[in-house]
């Protein structure tokens, strides 16, 4: 990343960065601000992942290829969301990140809206874009205002908090999407996705403070203005353990998007009639039955990882900071063999329940990762640090992960003459194999981490 740096600018002392004013909010507000941002964070994924359980429906409808599928999901959202990251995450340096917050949370409800009225791959793709519009706004300005409203000693447990958000969003969009394309179709359950976004939207603005006014005479002991892109860039330059995390956390994120694209596919095309065999048991259409298991199994033990890894990281990291490597490197290596029996046991009830433990492993790195992002650099960077290892995150996961795994399923069903179930199966095995890197990235950075935190 070295050559991208500009010469000529000034680098933050880092001296003076330590001293970090004090949270402008009581306890009692910081709760219910986080509650706030956790609910709009449900939606954001609620409204990002809902296209999963509608893919096979929406692929036969639209007679669509794996790695259209793959488009949609990932590709068409995520490069529109990465790249719009920056200047939103710029603006929140400057502005007010309430308003911001709400305005993108009305704009990407409005789109998810839009994609139930699609009638063809163009228009969705058009939809799904608009949907990253709005999002690329959320999580930057929701990380510095969480950093701004919470003690250093509880930021881990705090980004940590907000990122339930992602398995819980993912549990209510599989299960309610589900539901809803089996009784309603899958064009209804994009509308009905929509709403709650429009509600949150209000009570965001009306609700949440905007720290910096109430910190304004602290902060300027600790900094003067807010930090540009290129200062934040080359500031971040000598901070290895930084980007170590973001490029283990981008592969991390690029078997996750895959496997929230492919594996309800997975089970249809690799388990169809014990599929339809357990629905029946459980008195549900197989949709709906895949979407419930999912989202419960899954949803509910990723919750569970992403607070676990955050109360870790906060009570573990008083004694030694580099817990904030340690976590994410062991919980990629345990999560392996878990990944690979999901895609070559012969039973769909032990593979659903196998996406607890691969669900609670695969968040454990959320809020050790976060927290250490809003950490090595000073308040007037940390939307900027965020958006940054986002671009890294959602370049890899969101954009790549899902594309990538679904061309791949194609190549190999096409050259191999797999079929389309074992053709996959094998590209989802692949992308679990290659993952193995992040975990390399994230114990290099565990040895670095020490001293580059700065607050």
């Amino acid at each position: 990343m070295s050559q991208m740096m500009p010469t000529g600018e000034a680098l933050v002392d880092e001296s003076a960065v330590r001293l970090e004013p004090p949270p402008p909010v009581s306890a009692a507000y910081r709760r219910y601000a986080l509650w706030v941002l956790l609910g709009i964070y449900v939606v954001n994924f609620l409204d990002r992942q809902v296209i999963n359980i509608l893919a096979e429906p929406i692929k036969n409808d639209l007679h669509l290829l794996d790695w259209q599928v793959g488009l949609l999901s990932g590709f068409a959202f995520g490069l529109v969301y990465t790249l719009l990251g920056f200047p939103l995450a710029r603006a929140a340096d400057r502005g007010n990140r309430v308003w911001i917050i709400a305005a993108c949370l009305t704009a990407w409800s409005g789109f998810t809206a839009v994609c139930g009225l699609a009638q063809n791959f163009v228009q969705l793709v058009g939809a799904r874009a608009g949907v990253g519009i709005g999002e690329a706004g959320c999580t930057p300005t929701s990380h510095a205002l969480i950093a701004d409203y919470t003690p250093k000693e509880k930021r881990a447990s705090a980004l940590a908090f907000y990122s339930m958000g992602t398995p819980i969003g993912s549990l209510l969009g599989l299960a309610i999407g589900g539901f809803l394309a089996d009784y309603f179709g899958w064009r209804i359950a994009f509308v009905v996705a929509a709403v709650p976004g429009l509600a949150l939207a209000i009570l965001a603005l009306f609700t949440l403070k905007e720290p910096r006014r109430l910190i304004a005479a602290s902060a300027a002991k600790v900094t003067d203005g807010m930090a540009t892109f290129s200062e934040t860039v080359r500031y971040l330059s000598k901070h290895k353990a930084y980007w170590y995390l973001a490029w283990g956390a981008g592969i991390r994120a690029f078997l996750g998007y895959a496997a929230a694209t492919f594996v309800p596919s997975f089970l249809y095309r690799s388990h169809g009639p014990e599929i339809v065999a357990l629905a029946h048991h459980f008195h549900m259409r197989p949709q709906t039955f895949v979407g419930v298991s999912l989202g419960l199994i899954a949803g509910s033990a990723g919750t569970l990882g992403s607070w676990l890894g955050g109360q870790i990281a906060d009570r573990w990291g008083k004694k030694d900071l580099r817990v904030y490597g340690s976590i994410p490197a062991i919980s990629v290596v345990l999560a392996l063999p878990f990944s690979l029996m999901i895609y070559t046991t012969s039973s769909a009830a032990l593979a659903i329940s196998l996406t607890a433990v691969t669900g609670l492993l695969g968040t454990l790195w959320y809020g050790p990762v976060y927290s250490a992002a809003q950490g090595m650099v000073p308040p007037k960077m940390r939307a900027m640090s965020a958006s940054l290892m986002l671009f890294v995150i959602n370049f890899l996961g969101l954009v790549m992960g899902a594309v990538c795994t679904g061309a791949l399923a194609d190549v190999l069903n096409k050259s191999l003459h797999l079929g389309p179930a074992e053709g996959l199966r094998w590209a989802l095995i692949i992308t679990v194999v290659v993952g193995v890197v992040s975990a390399l990235l994230f114990w290099a950075a565990r040895g670095r981490v020490r001293e580059e935190m700065v607050s």
